[in-house]
């Protein structure tokens, strides 16, 4: 896919009135706005920020799915039984079950509809908690999340949705009891009312709201974040405000490897791991299985006691994920030639790097790591010079709580009714992903939910015609 720009639509354009109205312009978003033009309706997207995308572009692993072409192209036999059981495993069976159910029997689909838009993704790899690789990406290994914005842009161009940025929903109108519109805010236009018979909440999540981290989770505002700068929760007041409930607002998701000496915290993507990747302490030994699931990996890092820990991989997993491009280019990760020397340059002693890669390397040969028990990323061995090395920490990634919606995408009030004319999707909702999101699984979350939201959107407004 060769990569355009894209231009959003001139506020001299907006209309009064739209079938239905899309908050965020993420890849939830954007796939509801797509799915309901395709059924008819008349929809626009607006995004309160300058860029698109939201974290969606991010996203560097993968898309998890099953029982997909790509799986069988690598001879993987796969079930929706086993992706459900690990997925609420790894949400510590938490997990809101009819959100989960519908989820991981619609991952296919969501994979046949993007190939269907030119969103081909052809690579597969492992992601942690997960015992078979689910994790779709483009070919060549490139990082899903700009590939799949990108993607997604291309299709709003060729069917003419409107997209407004900088363009703030302030709040949701209701007309007895139904939605019936949006009051936006835009810098030159000003405040306008929107009509509209559907609106979808895709605003993400609220990792960057100190006053909401401080109320559910103030024991992580210590930590750094992977989000981008509009993950401020916005949808989260809006529902609320409209009679919505919200879920599992505490439960936040810490990423095991985030790197953060530098002005910004840039996510290391598990599939560095998935590739081949270990983790050593300051000693320069490993100390955990690598793809265990998230919160795992995570107290693993925080009981060394040692200001995080450190990811050691080779070119040969450099080449298979893409996205080490990236964090080389950065200067986030320092290189040797050879591992004695790398470990001289980042403070670790040499002969215990040397003795962890060798025995690394025989686990890897033999697929049994007698130390810690990992089963998956274990395609390719530490040998490939040059070698690499990222220090990294846990930094607030995800959050799993938010607006409460059945598996319709209709947010629900207290009470379990609907909000008439209200949908949600992606990271502004919460349930799916119980106590601990499994990696691989948010950007499925935002095709499945998104074209679900979409769909059911045309059905509520043609039901009103």
């Amino acid at each position: 896919m060769v990569k355009f720009n894209f231009s959003c639509t001139n506020i001299d354009n907006l209309k009064s009135a739209y079938d239905f109205v899309v908050i965020g312009s993420g890849a939830a978003g954007m796939t509801a706005a797509i799915q309901a033009q395709e059924l008819g309706l008349d929809v626009v997207i607006f995004e309160k920020l300058n860029n698109l995308g939201g974290n969606s572009m991010r996203a560097s692993t993968g898309m998890n799915a099953v029982e997909t072409m790509t799986q069988l192209k690598y001879q993987i036999i796969d079930s929706q039984e086993s992706f459900y059981e690990e997925t609420l495993k790894g949400g510590k069976g938490s997990n809101n079950k009819e959100l989960l159910s519908y989820f991981v029997r619609h991952t296919e689909s969501a994979i046949e509809w993007l190939s269907h838009h030119n969103i081909e993704l052809n690579e597969i790899v492992s992601t942690g908690g997960m015992s078979k690789k689910r994790a779709h990406r483009p070919t060549g290994a490139t990082a899903i999340g700009s590939y799949l914005v990108n993607g997604l842009q291309q299709q709003l161009v060729e069917k003419h949705i409107p997209v407004f940025n900088q363009t703030k929903v302030l709040s949701l109108v209701k007309n007895d009891g139904h939605i019936s519109g949006v009051e936006i805010e835009h810098p030159q236009a000003g405040k306008k009312i929107i009509n509209a018979e559907a609106v979808l909440i895709a605003s993400g999540g609220f990792a960057q709201n100190r006053t909401l981290m401080s109320v559910y989770a103030p024991d992580l505002l210590r930590l750094g974040t992977t989000n981008h700068p509009g993950a401020t929760g916005d949808g989260i007041k809006l529902a609320t405000t409209a009679g919505g409930a919200l879920v599992d607002m505490n439960k936040v998701q810490v990423h095991p490897t985030a790197q953060q000496e530098t002005d910004h915290v840039y996510l290391i993507g598990e599939g560095l791991r998935g590739a081949g990747a270990i983790l050593i302490n300051h000693s320069g030994k490993r100390f955990t299985n690598e793809m265990a699931t998230r919160d795992q990996v995570t107290k693993a890092i925080d009981d060394l006691h040692q200001d995080g820990a450190i990811l050691i991989f080779d070119q040969g997993i450099r080449e298979v994920f893409k996205a080490a491009d990236f964090y080389v280019a950065m200067r986030l990760a320092v290189s040797g030639n050879t591992i004695c020397e790398l470990a001289e340059k980042i403070g670790v002693n040499p002969n215990n790097l040397e003795e962890t890669v060798s025995s690394w390397n025989i686990y890897q040969e033999t697929v049994e790591d007698i130390a810690f028990g990992r089963q998956t990323g274990m395609d390719r061995g530490i040998e490939k010079s040059p070698y690499y090395a990222i220090h990294i920490k846990p930094a607030v990634h995800y959050t799993m709580g938010g607006i409460k919606i059945n598996s319709l995408t209709e947010v629900l009030n207290e009470i379990g009714e609907t909000v008439p004319g209200l949908f949600a999707a992606g990271e502004v909702t919460g349930g799916l992903h119980g106590d601990n999101r499994i990696g691989g699984n948010s950007i499925s979350e935002t095709i499945v939910f998104g074209r679900q939201a979409g769909k059911q959107a045309a059905k509520h407004v043609l039901s009103l015609s």
